[in-house]
């Protein structure tokens, strides 16, 4: 059985997200999204969101509340996907930058989902 992450910095999970994170603040520099400042807007949120959901639900007391948290990082890990496409129709991004990136949170919400299973499965009430 794998040792518990003493802080959420431990969790891969996190360390993707972060990476992800960062390769999504570069394709929003490219000089055609200061004429598409909304949805350059919106993906650089969904991506802090991915960050912040985890960190935030990993200080919660209870495995089921974390969860929670992981739901949300999930759904914005699939509103990224969807604003890549988007991104892709409007020529803001090459189609291997959209991939790659997509592929990012793909891996980010299987990961997800692998810990919402675990914590849901233990259900701990007091996990500090």
């Amino acid at each position: 059985m794998a040792k518990a992450a003493k802080s959420v910095e431990e969790l891969q999970v996190f360390q993707k997200a972060l990476l992800a994170s960062a390769e999504i603040s570069a394709i929003l520099k490219g000089p055609s999204w200061r004429r598409d400042l909304r949805l350059r807007d919106q993906l650089g949120s969904a991506s802090e969101r991915v960050v912040s959901a985890i960190s935030e639900g990993f200080e919660q007391s209870t495995d089921r509340h974390f969860a929670q948290y992981l739901y949300r990082a999930k759904g914005s890990s699939r509103e990224i996907r969807t604003q890549l496409i988007v991104a892709l129709q409007r020529g803001h991004v090459t189609d291997s930058q959209r991939a790659s990136a997509s592929d990012k949170y793909e891996e980010i919400a299987r990961m997800l989902t692998g810990l919402i299973r675990h914590l849901e499965t233990e259900d701990r009430k007091h996990r500090r």
